[in-house]
């Protein structure tokens, strides 16, 4: 189970909104505890790919969220990205992309802009795709 905080998920729209027409990206950092991931942290990531099907992170961007999560003590959970014209699932790009069995692969579907999709998803080494929970807090 993931868990977030309505005002984290609330960042996470607004940036990916604010992204469209293209994908918009970033980093989820916090604290794992048994099965449960609670995100402490959200990183806003610049898409420098400026792709609507399609994502790269900013890597200065990327290495000094990696960097300030390990200063507050936090581990890197996973990343986000944005789906402007297709649902919240992985695209086969995604699932060939994900190199990290480890981490949480959050997708936010704007397909539809007044009522988007987020789910997490978990990618095994072999590709397998399972749907991870998402409890929001306030």
């Amino acid at each position: 189970m993931l868990i977030l905080k309505k005002e984290d998920f609330d960042r996470i729209l607004k940036h990916c909104r604010e992204g469209l027409p293209n994908e918009a990206c970033g980093l989820i950092a916090g604290r794992i505890d048994g099965e449960t991931k609670t995100v402490e942290k959200v990183y806003l990531l610049t898409n420098v790919d400026e792709s609507r099907d399609h994502f790269s992170m900013d890597p200065k961007e990327q290495f000094a969220a990696v960097k300030d999560a390990r200063k507050e003590g936090l581990e890197l959970l996973g990343n986000f990205h944005s789906h402007p014209e297709s649902p919240s699932r992985p695209s086969e790009e995604d699932k060939r992309l994900a190199y990290d069995s480890a981490s949480e692969y959050l997708i936010l579907s704007l397909m539809d802009e007044e009522h988007p999709v987020l789910n997490a998803f978990h990618i095994d080494k072999d590709k397998n795709v399972s749907k991870n929970e998402i409890r929001m807090i306030e």
